[in-house]
């Protein structure tokens, strides 16, 4: 169902008058979005870290990829998708989403008054604790190579660091088909990755939430060597802190996970088992932009 005027207007008058909503509660839901099926790894890693967590998954696979969008583009889907998290109530949200983390994570933030979690800072703090010789490789869509977020976030922790980086851009639209294990997916690995198995990095981050499914055959392509980072265990551990230094645990009964679409939910509910971890049964569709 799209959101109603009434929610819009509610939402509108509150961000004009400087109003905030009341505060959240723990028996509210989680919102966890990312632009088409890839944040499905970080929902897992959550479900798994927070099972009593009542979880709700929004994939903008209308628009999906984000990737070769402009920052403005990415920033007003960004807030479109929140304002439906927020029209449900949640008392929290996760970007799970690298681009949209790097572009627009401190705009959410200040737009709204609940806790908002991106996986950038979670996955440098852990490629942090794993380099051993301070050299990390950062993998990702157009856009995050080019913000700057990774590295901006590894030098304020460890400013000697030595940072490589490589635009992935043809990883997501693999990962969202299938082809993960193909002759196409490690030829497509090893032309993007030549260079950074050459530069001597210990440790690559995959900021991206598509490119864990990649991983073996990213992992191979580099060796046993290279240690890879996937941000979405360290993203479900950050939440779980969150939420339990502002007492907003949900102490009581199992939780659940429902999944909404921008787009027809076949395909999302076929691909979406490789990334879940876990059967996908249902989705459903809805509008974020009227008009």
């Amino acid at each position: 169902m799209a959101k109603t005027k009434a929610a819009a207007a509610s939402r509108k008058k509150a961000g004009a008058t400087g109003n905030r909503p009341r505060r959240p509660r723990a028996d509210q839901s989680i919102g966890v979005f990312d632009s088409g099926v890839g944040g499905l790894t970080v929902l897992h890693a959550m479900s798994r870290s927070m099972p009593r967590e009542n979880l709700i998954y929004l994939g903008d696979t209308a628009r999906v990829p984000y990737g070769p969008k402009s920052g403005e583009t990415i920033t007003g889907y960004a807030i479109e998708t929140a304002d439906f998290f927020v029209d449900r109530g949640v008392k929290a949200i996760v970007v799970a989403c690298n681009t949209t983390t790097a572009l627009a994570l401190d705009l959410l933030r200040q737009r709204y008054p609940i806790p908002v979690v991106g996986v950038v800072e979670p996955g440098a703090r852990a490629a942090l604790a794993a380099t051993r010789n301070g050299r990390i490789g950062v993998i990702g869509t157009e856009a995050t190579v080019a913000s700057g977020a990774y590295a901006k976030e590894l030098r304020a922790v460890a400013p000697e660091v030595e940072i490589f980086t490589r635009a992935c851009p043809l990883f997501v639209p693999l990962a969202e088909e299938g082809w993960t294990g193909n002759d196409v997916a490690r030829k497509t690995v090893a032309a993007y990755l030549s260079s950074l198995k050459k530069s001597g990095i210990d440790t690559l981050i995959l900021g991206c939430t598509h490119y864990p499914l990649l991983a073996k055959a990213i992992g191979d392509y580099m060796g046993p060597k290279v240690r890879l980072v996937d941000s979405a265990e360290e993203t479900a551990r950050e939440v779980k802190r969150l939420l339990r230094a502002q007492k907003l645990q949900r102490k009581t009964g199992r939780g659940s996970a429902s999944f909404f679409v921008t787009d027809l939910a076949d395909r999302f509910t076929r691909v979406g088992e490789q990334f879940y971890g876990s059967s996908v049964s249902s989705a459903v569709r809805v509008v974020l932009r009227e008009g």
